[in-house]
């Protein structure tokens, strides 16, 4: 999935009833993570087994809903006591390749000198 450049990705950390589609996404995002569905960023939600995610996003004229089912496993989803959650584009590929991303520690920015 290719994101345009400024797209913000946000996640939902409570499951979600997967059989909602675009209105009840939608009223989620308004709701519960208290953005604006049509401001074109991406917003996750995993139902409660855990093995299916949807992404709901607009897109110039009218909402898109992407979805994707594992096989075997669950997606490593966030469990913190916020309602949602802002990732990057790397923590988005890495969800979506089934590898916990919360676990993943970055080394520290550098801000020194470089030596010669």
């Amino acid at each position: 999935m290719t994101l345009a450049p400024g797209t913000r990705i946000y996640l939902a950390v409570a499951p979600v009833d997967m059989r909602k589609s675009f209105d009840g996404l939608g009223a989620v995002v308004v709701d519960v993570l208290k953005q604006n569905p049509l401001d074109g960023h991406l917003f996750l939600f995993r139902g409660k087994g855990g093995d299916r995610i949807k992404a709901l996003y607009w897109n110039r004229n009218g909402f898109a809903l992407w979805y994707k089912r594992l096989e075997k496993g669950r997606f490593k989803w966030p469990q913190k006591s916020v309602p949602s959650l802002e990732i990057s584009a790397q923590e988005f590929a890495l969800l979506l390749d089934g590898i916990d991303f919360t676990k993943l520690k970055r080394l520290p920015d550098f801000h020194g000198k470089y030596l010669l």
